[in-house]
């Protein structure tokens, strides 16, 4: 594997990296202004494909919905698997920036970032083919915010049709000062496990001045969300993390009707997968006792919308990745990171996925990319930092982008093979 340890690396000279930041920051405003929420983004995957191609790899567009892949094969060698988001939040932007949306999507978790620091890694990549050798994919993935994207370009044939990867590589924007990259440790998760689902609570509708006619089902849906809550704090050992949200009800039209269903919105997260399976167990049991306690005319229907297992990403690779990261940043730039319940469905790339694509071993690397401008942390602490999914997140963009390009085309180097110039294989 080739290593940039001292940044000699035609790719990863300063030169030849800001000449790649301009386009990719271009990219970067245009999706960041027009951000498209999961299932929904026709416009930002073809504005990506179209950058991957003016940077000449041979893109493939509509892979499991939206999905955008870019193949760029320069010899014999590794296939190393790049892969970005293509989907925002339905959240309406706070942040007062120039370029900021109107619309009532936003690109609150730094979908927009990755998006350009692939084109940009992908653009170094392939002015610099004489130096390395192998193939790079670079995936545009749909629907990640629910959870869906990654497990409908594999069964569209992802390794099939492009070739089954020797590693795949994702950052992920985070509030963290802008330029810093944190790995995970060798034994615990980057992230967590999580599902989500929806839970139908069917009452008997009526009208508000004859409630005893009636199965209120907003009651029993009150009363599901308040005994939820001690799935946490009874039913989850102290030392096991685990989170419930109830993120969304809707009932009911008007003040005088009792409406004849309730819908839940509910999202579990835990750092292992048995302890979402104990979790989920728990919730289906809750709801229908509630709503048999609440003498419900049918029980409730439960239905699984998504679910994705504990992101653990491979020791040994996830060691080079950091070990070049550390040589072309120094070791200030490049921290720990914890376990955290932000989810994924980056681990389906890997033997989390074997049910789609029939084979294991594909080693996942994935780290945390800094995103918060220096004054700002300066100023704060690093507290009181708008966080992902905060209508006020706003990355420094002329700051992390240019790292974000940079770490990212390290990681691709690390992973294929070299030439032995400014590197060695």
């Amino acid at each position: 594997m080739t290593h940039p340890q001292d940044a000699a690396h035609p790719a990863l000279s300063p030169a030849l990296a800001q000449e790649t930041v301009r386009p990719a920051l271009t990219l970067y405003l245009d999706v960041h202004r027009h951000p498209e929420t999961s299932g929904d983004e026709a416009r930002t995957a073809a504005l990506f494909a179209d950058r991957l191609t003016a940077a000449g790899l041979d893109v493939t567009r509509g892979v499991g919905g939206h999905g955008v892949v870019g193949v760029l094969r320069n010899g014999e060698g590794p296939r190393v698997y790049l892969r970005a988001e293509l989907d925002a939040l339905p959240l309406q932007e706070r942040t007062g920036l120039p370029y900021a949306s109107t619309g009532p999507a936003m690109h609150a978790c730094g979908h927009d970032l990755h998006l350009a620091a692939a084109t940009g890694a992908a653009d170094l990549l392939a002015r610099t083919t004489e130096h390395w050798r192998g193939t790079l994919v670079v995936v545009g993935q749909p629907a990640e915010e629910t959870l869906t994207g990654a497990r409908a370009m594999l069964a569209d044939g992802l390794y099939e049709r492009f070739g089954r990867p020797g590693a795949v590589l994702a950052q992920h924007a985070a509030p963290l000062p802008a330029g810093l990259i944190a790995h995970g440790g060798p034994h615990t998760p980057v992230a967590a496990a999580s599902a989500a689902l929806t839970v139908l609570v069917h009452g008997r509708g009526g009208h508000a001045a004859t409630p005893h006619l009636t199965v209120d089902p907003v009651v029993t849906a009150a009363a599901v969300i308040g005994r939820l809550q001690t799935v946490v704090a009874r039913e989850a050992a102290p030392a096991e993390q685990l989170t419930l949200t109830v993120g969304t009800l809707r009932a009911g039209t008007a003040v005088n009707v009792v409406p004849d269903t309730a819908e839940l919105g509910i999202g579990l997260r835990a750092l292992t997968d048995d302890t979402l399976d104990r979790a989920l167990a728990a919730v289906e049991r809750i709801v229908r006792a509630e709503c048999a306690a609440s003498a419900c005319p049918r029980d409730p229907d439960l239905t699984l919308l998504s679910r994705s297992p504990a992101l653990h990403c491979d020791p040994a690779a996830t060691e080079a990745v950091r070990a070049a990261h550390t040589a072309l940043y120094g070791r200030e730039r490049v921290t720990v990171w914890p376990p955290s319940l932000a989810a994924e469905d980056f681990p389906l790339y890997g033997d989390a996925g074997r049910d789609l694509h029939g084979e294991t071993g594909i080693p996942l690397v994935y780290w945390m990319l800094g995103t918060t401008s220096p004054r700002q942390w300066a100023a704060t602490g690093g507290r009181d930092i708008p966080p992902n999914h905060s209508p006020h997140f706003a990355p420094a963009v002329r700051t992390a982008l240019p790292a974000a390009i940079t770490a990212l085309t390290a990681a691709a180097l690390d992973r294929l093979a070299g030439t032995g110039e400014g590197g060695r294989a």
